[in-house]
């Protein structure tokens, strides 16, 4: 019995170094693809730092009509803004292809990548790998900076190691919803926009202070779908502030073991879809 789970474990860590194996060839051709277009790739991936800059400029055009939002200052809600706009852009470059699966599925793409010697999800998560997603991950990192710049806060090593390990942990809970979201395409083929309300809904909502929002919500993301874990709480701790709903200071810390509770259920559901499909036959 120990014998063969041990065995188990070795053949699933083999084959989790091949899918990474895999994904990192994957991604080095599309790279090599970009590359060859240097102009376009600046002009695309600028383009996209702009775009998703004008969330934050409709933010900072806010607070020149009030001082506070939800008793946060501009450089608080920067804090907010910066660590999930970077954090989705990391999720959004490594995995998010992923919300394609349900096309791949429908028009039988999927299954050519059922016979390659390479895990599904490593060709599914590098498949059009575009680098040009860079720019959301640079533009939120700019605002992070100037917002820890800007604060007035009492830095301690806590406090300084929690930054990027909000935007890492954030990173990693924004990949696991993207999971589970590829997964239930197997279920509901055109679901897509059904992950995207979480990913890029959640975004949307986590860059504003959660004392806007009724406490029903915030316990919606705290213990169902676990976004607040992706900034609001770490954040809440380098603010000095109180969360909301009285939990204690310390969970600001488990954005990373957070990650790992929603990605067990997805990577079950993720085999699971797979081993349900059925090739369309064309």
């Amino acid at each position: 019995m120990g014998a063969g789970a041990g065995a188990g474990a070795v053949r699933r860590g083999g084959r989790a170094v091949e899918g990474l194996r895999g994904y990192g060839l994957i991604v080095a051709m599309w790279i090599r693809s970009t590359m060859a277009y240097r102009t376009s790739f600046v002009l695309t991936a600028v383009g996209n730092a702009a775009i998703t800059f004008l969330d934050f400029v409709a933010i900072v055009v806010m607070f020149s009509h009030v001082d506070v939002l939800g008793g946060f200052t501009l450089p608080e809600v920067a804090l907010l803004y910066g660590a999930s706009s970077a954090s989705l852009g990391l999720a959004d470059l490594l995995l998010g292809n992923t919300d394609r699966i349900g096309a791949r599925v429908r028009d039988g793409s999927l299954d050519t990548m059922l016979v390659r010697p390479v895990p599904v999800l490593a060709q599914v998560a590098a498949d059009r790998f575009a680098l040009r997603r860079l720019g959301r991950v640079a533009q939120g990192l700019g605002v992070l900076g100037w917002a820890v710049a800007a604060l007035d806060v009492a830095w301690t090593p806590a406090k300084v190691l929690l930054v990027p390990v909000m935007v890492v942990g954030g990173a990693a809970i924004y990949g696991a919803v993207m999971l589970a979201g590829a997964a239930f395409q197997f279920v509901a083929g055109d679901a897509a926009e059904v992950q995207n309300s979480f990913t890029y809904g959640g975004n949307t909502m986590l860059q504003y202070p959660p004392t806007i929002f009724a406490k029903e919500l915030l316990r919606g993301v705290t213990f169902i779908v676990p976004l607040s874990f992706v900034n609001w709480l770490p954040a809440l701790y380098v603010l000095g502030r109180q969360d909301p709903l009285g939990l204690p200071g310390w969970v600001a810390f488990l954005s990373p073991l957070v990650a790992l509770v929603v990605y067990g259920p997805a990577a079950l559901a993720w085999r699971a879809g797979l081993r349900s499909y059925r090739s369309t036959g064309s």
